[in-house]
């Protein structure tokens, strides 16, 4: 019986005609496409884009060099180098990030204890020149300063679930 059922579905394409049938039942709907460059899709506040470094409300830069993203990276796309200050407190010389190795796994964000290291909104990146995938420190504190009320906003968001 189970040979003759099989033989039958197989003779009268029923797998064919159930997959006709959904593909007619979208047919006449409206469509969801976006059209790109000129509409957006909505984002999650959680979404994970290019990197930012933040500062105090004082202008003071908030990393304080405890290496912990660059230990906890799973692909060594971080590079830290640091130096004490005269007042004792310890701030990074260098803090280089290669966008070419980063998968965007947001370890580094989680591992910072001072929400210095970010990952920002940003998608739409590209590089035109070799050397312009290493993102250095000043170009990370540029970042945090122009997207400085997104970052914190999208924290506000998240702070139910920290």
């Amino acid at each position: 019986m189970r040979i003759l059922k099989s033989f039958f579905k197989s003779y009268l394409l029923i797998e064919l005609l159930r997959g006709l049938q959904l593909t007619g039942r979208y047919l006449f709907q409206r469509k969801i496409t976006i059209q790109y460059p000129e509409e957006k899709t909505p984002q999650s506040y959680r979404f994970r884009g290019l990197h930012a470094l933040r500062r105090y409300a004082n202008g003071e830069e908030r990393c304080i060099a405890c290496k912990l993203c660059e230990a906890v990276c799973p692909a060594l796309a971080i590079t830290i180098e640091s130096d004490e200050r005269e007042d004792g407190t310890r701030r990074t010389t260098r803090y280089d990030i290669d966008l070419f190795k980063c998968i965007y796994c947001g370890f580094c964000e989680e591992s910072c204890p001072v929400d210095s290291i970010v990952e920002t909104r940003v998608y739409e990146y590209h590089f035109e020149n070799r050397g312009e995938h290493i993102m250095t420190k000043e170009k990370l504190l540029a970042m945090g300063d122009k997207f400085e009320s997104e970052i914190a906003a999208d924290r506000a968001a998240d702070a139910p679930y920290r």
